[in-house]
């Protein structure tokens, strides 16, 4: 087994330099040499590894020595290195085997270097040993500081926050060996930033320590140091800067910047109009410095508006105001924050106020009528300058300027300068009986302010029109009309206008001394019956003496339609004052009395009667017990029919050939020529 040997005598005593072997079950342990190379040996194997310092200012460091445990001193041995770093870093004496590092190390760029080493005889040229492979490790010292990798730092905290509340965490790096005793070890420490913060030595976090208050100040520099070696003397240090920033929260309430406020409105403003701002201030910021105003004793004459661009309050006019009745007011408006945490109610249980003193602005106005419009009565017919009455209108102005009247396109009507109003032409009121004037006041201090007001006269009617037929009346009667045959209805009217109905008295002329004909007058009715005094035949229609009736049949079964001829019985309608039967044909002088009598019946051509008709239907058609289907409404103006029944001869039985016509001369003289026609006379010729 060959092995690198080292013979210097220490103490008499040969040592081994370094010697590799293989023996199995040994005891590992550590040697270590003066020069700082160490042997050791690790379950029969041994191998050595040199340290040199880094950043080692020297050009020639030595680093240790190899040595063959056959090399006799006669120097005929050869020493080569060989490997990484060999010749350039590190290089061997060839006669001894000193090991030198010949460049400066930098245990961060390159811990570990791996190097072999050889032996020749110098007088074969042959290798007397294996190579041999050894390290060299560059020991570390504290050439590093600390470093923050990750600035530059902010953050952000809520004012008014506890002690205790962690802002932010700071890490500082070393590039130091860690495991080489304390060269890497940090502590961290507080440069700027006391007494409000705080941090941790050993982890970097930040902390308040101390209330702030961001209306005072609103952002912080605080410089962190961080030291290696955990600080002890002679270590290394970095530090860092970090910005701290404190957010709002609101934890103040708007304040008025004046306590008095002075501001003027003109009276002739209208409802809304601006007359001012008020301004608050508030130390907050955002949302937490929005305001709410609002007038404190709940005016009804003013009100108070946010603006949300500007936070200002607005006053405006809620009702407007008149400078005569008040010129001036005091109201009292306050501010708050429209929304507020309940944490910090406490900062906000009063709300700030401020006083409003309102000037009211005088202008100039125009007269004001004491009635929004006027009616007046005058009875038609009054004489030239008649009154009326009287308008009235004042300025409501403090100088009460005097008032003048004027009347605008009338030729009827004038006003005098105390506003009282009289006729200038006769009124009729069967002409106008309303008139609507407008009526003028002027301020004769300013003829530019005037105002207007409607005024309705009504004109009374008196009785200056006599009554006057409706009609002209022609009336025929004939030769044989009976005494007390209606032979003319008459009717008045009267132009005049009555509460009630006009009541007119009628009588026949005091020349008209005809004692033929009777008037009879109806009082309470419209209409008079002109009838014959004297009875010069029988009456032909005792059928008129009868009573008018209505008569009325009701049918509460509607039936069951065309088809159906039982649903009800139809002999109701049968009767002899509606419906008559079949009767034989009666001669021929029988049926021409009968047309004799129908013509001499005088139908209701007045307009009363038709009225009467009308009103009657349509009481039938508004009555609410009234059927609405199968009625019959009969009104006995026509008499309860001809006696002579149906005329046409379709179903005659009787033949006219022996029927006698000389009646037709007693008919008078419109039958004269029927007379001659049918009569004996004609019989007799043929």
């Amino acid at each position: 087994m060959n092995c690198w040997l080292l013979l210097p005598f220490m103490l008499g005593i040969p040592l081994l330099w370094p010697c590799i072997i293989a023996a199995e079950n040994s005891k590992t342990e550590e040697v270590r040499h003066p020069a700082g190379s160490h042997l050791r040996i690790r379950r029969g194997w041994m191998w050595n590894q040199f340290f040199v310092p880094e950043e080692m200012n020297k050009t020639r460091h030595h680093i240790g020595q190899l040595r063959s445990d056959l090399d006799n001193g006669n120097n005929s041995f050869q020493y080569k290195l060989l490997g990484v770093g060999a010749e350039s870093l590190f290089v061997i004496d060839e006669r001894t085997g000193d090991i030198y590092a010949v460049q400066k190390l930098d245990r961060e760029e390159r811990s570990l270097y791996t190097l072999r080493a050889q032996v020749i005889d110098t007088t074969t040229g042959r290798a007397v040993e294996p190579e041999s492979e050894f390290v060299i490790r560059v020991s570390d010292i504290n050439d590093n500081e600390p470093k923050f990798l990750d600035e530059p730092y902010e953050a952000i905290v809520p004012e008014m926050s506890p002690e205790g509340t962690l802002v932010i965490q700071v890490t500082a790096s070393d590039a130091d060996d860690p495991s080489s005793g304390n060269n890497a070890r940090l502590v961290y420490s507080l440069l700027q930033g006391q007494p409000y913060f705080s941090i941790e030595p050993t982890t970097g976090k930040i902390r308040i320590s101390s209330k702030m208050d961001r209306e005072l100040q609103d952002e912080y520099w605080v410089i962190i140091q961080a030291k290696d070696m955990i600080g002890l003397p002679g270590a290394l240090s970095g530090t860092t800067s970090v910005l701290i920033k404190l957010s709002d929260v609101n934890d103040n309430k708007p304040i008025f910047k004046d306590s008095l406020y002075r501001l003027t409105v003109s009276e002739s403003a209208p409802v809304g109009t601006s007359i001012g701002k008020i301004m608050a201030y508030d130390r907050d910021i955002g949302e937490n410095a929005e305001m709410d105003y609002s007038i404190e004793d709940d005016s009804r004459t003013f009100d108070v508006i946010t603006n949300n661009e500007t936070q200002e309050g607005i006053i405006i006019l809620k009702k407007k105001v008149n400078f005569e009745d008040q010129n001036h007011y005091r109201i009292r408006a306050k501010v708050k924050n429209p929304q507020v945490d309940e944490q910090l109610r406490e900062y906000h249980t009063e709300a700030s106020t401020t006083v409003i003193k309102i000037q009211v602005e005088d202008v100039d106005e125009p007269p004001v009528f004491l009635l929004p419009y006027y009616i007046f009565e005058i009875f038609e017919e009054c004489p030239h300058g008649s009154s009326v009455g009287t308008v009235s209108a004042t300025d409501p102005d403090q100088r009460k300027s005097p008032i003048g009247y004027s009347i605008t396109r009338s030729e009827v009507f004038s006003v005098d300068d105390n506003g009282t109003i009289f006729t200038t032409n006769p009124l009729d009121r069967e002409t106008s009986a309303w008139y609507n004037l407008s009526v003028t006041a002027t301020e004769k201090y300013n003829i530019a302010q005037i105002s207007s007001v409607p005024v309705y006269v009504q004109v009374l009617n008196i009785n200056d029109h006599a009554p006057e037929f409706s009609e002209y009346y022609e009336t025929y009667v004939c030769e044989n009309a009976v005494s007390g045959q209606v032979i003319q209805t008459i009717s008045a009217v009267d132009r005049d206008e009555s509460i009630e109905h006009h009541h007119f008295y009628f009588n026949l002329s005091v020349e008209e001394n005809n004692s033929s004909f009777a008037i009879i007058d109806n009082q309470g009715f419209i209409f008079l019956n002109l009838g014959l005094k004297q009875r010069r035949k029988q009456t032909l229609f005792p059928e008129k003496s009868e009573e008018f009736r209505e008569n009325i049949f009701r049918y509460d079964d509607e039936g069951g339609g065309e088809a159906d001829t039982e649903a009800f019985d139809i002999a109701q309608l049968r009767g002899s004052a509606v419906m008559r039967g079949r009767k034989p044909r009666r001669p021929a002088r029988a049926e021409m009395r009968s047309l004799y009598r129908q013509s001499l019946q005088v139908g209701p051509d007045s307009a009363v009667f038709r009225k009467f008709i009308l009103e009657k239907l349509e009481e039938a058609d508004t009555d609410p017990c009234a059927p609405p289907f199968d009625s019959l409404q009969t009104y006995a103006f026509e008499g309860t029919g001809s006696s002579a029944g149906s005329l046409s001869s379709l179903d005659s039985a009787v033949s006219d050939h022996d029927e006698n016509y000389d009646y037709l001369n007693e008919l008078g003289p419109r039958f004269k020529r029927l007379a001659f026609m049918f009569g004996s006379a004609m019989q007799s010729k043929n």
